[in-house]
């Protein structure tokens, strides 16, 4: 059995790609940012440290439903900015259940998605618990609720790129790069043909 993980720089796609990827192949996307919203809906948090530790929760639930899968031999996406402390996680996963992993790797211009980063951090359909850090759900004043945009240089950006390795994780050495800085010129029926090629060479028992 397989399983697929798209993951890339933040507001590269990862999200969109997994979406097709699901639609076009019928398989099950585990989302560690959709696990983090229900949690911030259902929980909330008080502080940046309690915002972190809803973090570190969503990525155990989606390796418990990851391992859950894997035992019952369902091939399935997993959709998540993983970085160099991801490793160890899914790597364990994946050797404990013989799975063979592909990872899709979405990266582009950084100048032109750290803009794309900041127009979804202002946008009305992004979820609020991303975006703010002190308290969620968000305090009211005068009944209306205060919005506040948290804001990154761009330097920043990429030095948080570099340092977690989010356009350089993969798995087993098997990858697809995908450079979606224009999402019109991607070819996602290359990409389709590439992941078969890859299915293809799945040792079969």
């Amino acid at each position: 059995m397989y399983c697929i993980l798209v993951t890339g720089i933040p507001a590269a796609g990862k999200s969109t790609m997994a979406k097709i990827i699901s639609e076009k192949m019928k398989l099950p996307v585990i989302s560690k940012d959709t696990i983090k919203e229900l949690l911030f809906d259902n929980v909330g948090f008080q502080s940046r440290a309690e915002k972190v530790n809803l973090g570190i929760a969503s990525m155990e639930i989606m390796y418990y439903v990851a391992g859950q899968l894997m035992k019952a031999e369902q091939s399935f996406i997993l959709e998540n900015n993983f970085e160099y402390s991801s490793e160890y996680g899914i790597k364990n996963l994946i050797e404990k259940y013989q799975y063979s992993a592909l990872t899709i790797n979405l990266t582009g211009d950084y100048k032109v998605i750290y803009q794309r980063f900041l127009e979804r951090e202002s946008s009305l359909g992004r979820h609020r618990g991303h975006v703010v850090n002190d308290c969620y759900p968000e305090k009211k004043e005068n009944n209306l609720k205060v919005l506040k945009t948290k804001t990154i240089s761009y330097d920043n950006f990429v030095r948080g790129i570099e340092q977690r390795g989010f356009d350089a994780f993969c798995v087993n050495g098997r990858q697809i790069k995908v450079d979606t800085t224009d999402f019109s010129k991607i070819d996602i029926q290359k990409i389709f043909s590439q992941i078969a090629t890859w299915k293809e060479e799945i040792p079969h028992d």
